[in-house]
């Protein structure tokens, strides 16, 4: 199950485990991408558990974006992200996102026709 737009709003940290939920990908993966993409540096608790902020999952949309979604290698995403506007690459996101939920619940309204 994965977390919604509005309970990635509703916290200040979020798991390793609801962040892979979220974006679909295992917690290796995200771990790996820790390592490959500077913009990532999820802050740890005592136990060494990684914590994600919402500029966290802000920068791994981005980073999802541009490898599951746009077919960019991890170096050419590392390379859109240091010349890239992040800024307007995030509305594009947001737009697609919402477009994407309006499609599910026209999708969920067609079913019960």
């Amino acid at each position: 199950m994965s977390l919604t737009e509005k309970e990635t709003t509703d916290k200040l940290y979020y798991s390793i485990s609801e962040i892979a939920d979220l974006f679909e990908v295992n917690a290796s993966t995200i771990r790996f991408w820790e390592k490959e993409f500077d913009i990532l540096k999820p802050t740890k608790n005592k136990k060494g558990n990684r914590l994600f902020t919402q500029k966290d999952i802000e920068n791994l949309r981005l980073i999802v974006h541009y490898v599951k979604e746009k077919g960019y290698t991890l170096q050419g995403a590392k390379d859109k992200l240091k010349k890239g506007t992040p800024e307007f690459d995030n509305v594009k996101m947001e737009v697609i996102a919402r477009l994407k939920a309006i499609k599910d619940q026209l999708n969920e309204i067609k079913a019960k026709l």
